[in-house]
């Protein structure tokens, strides 16, 4: 963990959010050099941070003991190069649980996963998050999707705590999004003005051009886990206004990518898993409820990242 405050080193959008797999051995249990080498592959091809043990690292099918050795080896595998954000989720008491696990793992920040299975009012959502912000010495951003969903008044109010630095969001309401960016920066509250933005769907790319239009250029890629180079040239596409190199990975890689990601339920994170077996790191299979996608689906997944390097080997030559 570095000295340098979370939201200064995540503001400048370098690359791609990085979220690892979670690699299991052939006996079912942790293979943390497979997660080493896995985390610096990623941080070496450029990933701007590394998101350990969150949706796509299984945050829902390890042990707390295995959530620490693995936030532990993140940090670890990182070297200080990018800060390493942990996932942190259920109800209060286990959020903060596994809060301070990533504290004494070395993490510089957590990820605030929904509570567990209950629908909240706004009021206990806001205290449920301040209260785990209150709990660590780490930042946190609260992530926004399934029975998390939150008014801009409600973000408004997460955003003036001094250590709730971000808000991302998986939900994809579009309308919802625009008026929670705009009421947080006319509150003018403390933390208001530096307050950021992830864009968090499970394929952000292909929604990128949309949430950079309401000012949000920090996202998550899962694709960057098993094909970086097609990230990093999309996030880069995305960054200098190149929009037709964008379009021309939407259309050709990332909307094939989500109709295949979308035979599956999990497969947002079981089809992420495949494609970094494919790229040679040896992280297992998913662990149950989730399931592995079929033969003829993973040579459907390597054709397509091969569809997607062609892409980028025409753009060169153009």
């Amino acid at each position: 963990m570095t000295s340098a405050p979370l939201a200064a080193r995540l503001s400048i959008p370098s690359g791609p959010l990085f979220f690892p797999v979670t690699a299991f051995g052939p006996d079912g249990g942790l293979d943390l050099d497979a997660f080493r080498a896995h985390v610096r592959a990623g941080v070496e091809a450029g990933g701007a941070a590394v998101f350990a043990v969150c949706g796509t690292g299984e945050f829902h099918a390890v042990t707390p003991e295995e959530f620490r050795a693995c936030v532990a080896a993140a940090v670890e595998a990182a070297e200080g190069r990018v800060p390493v954000i942990a996932g942190a989720g259920y109800g209060t008491a286990l959020a903060i649980a596994y809060a301070k696990l990533a504290e004494e793992a070395g993490a510089d920040g957590l990820l605030a996963l929904p509570p567990y299975l209950v629908k909240a009012e706004q009021e206990g959502l806001v205290r449920h998050y301040r209260a785990l912000a209150d709990a660590t010495s780490l930042e946190v951003i609260v992530y926004q999707r399934d029975n998390a969903v939150f008014t801009p008044e409600a973000v408004v109010e997460l955003a003036a705590h001094p250590k709730i630095i971000g808000f991302k969001d998986g939900l994809g309401d579009m309308d919802l999004m625009q008026r929670i960016v705009s009421t947080v920066r006319g509150a003018g509250t403390a933390g208001s003005a530096d307050f950021l933005y992830f864009n968090g769907l499970p394929t952000a790319e292909l929604t990128g051009l949309a949430y950079r239009g309401i000012g949000v250029s920090l996202y998550s890629s899962a694709v960057f886990c098993f094909a970086p180079d097609i990230a990093q040239a999309f996030h880069r596409a995305l960054n200098t206004g190149d929009d037709e190199t964008a379009t021309r990975l939407i259309d050709g890689f990332y909307r094939p990518f989500v109709e295949l990601r979308n035979q599956g339920r999990g497969f947002a994170v079981a089809l992420v898993k495949a494609g970094v077996r494919l790229r040679g790191f040896e992280v297992g299979q998913v662990r149950t409820p989730l399931h592995e996608p079929s033969d003829q689906q993973v040579k459907e997944l390597a054709e397509l990242i091969e569809r997607g390097r062609a892409l980028l080997a025409e753009g060169a030559g153009a």
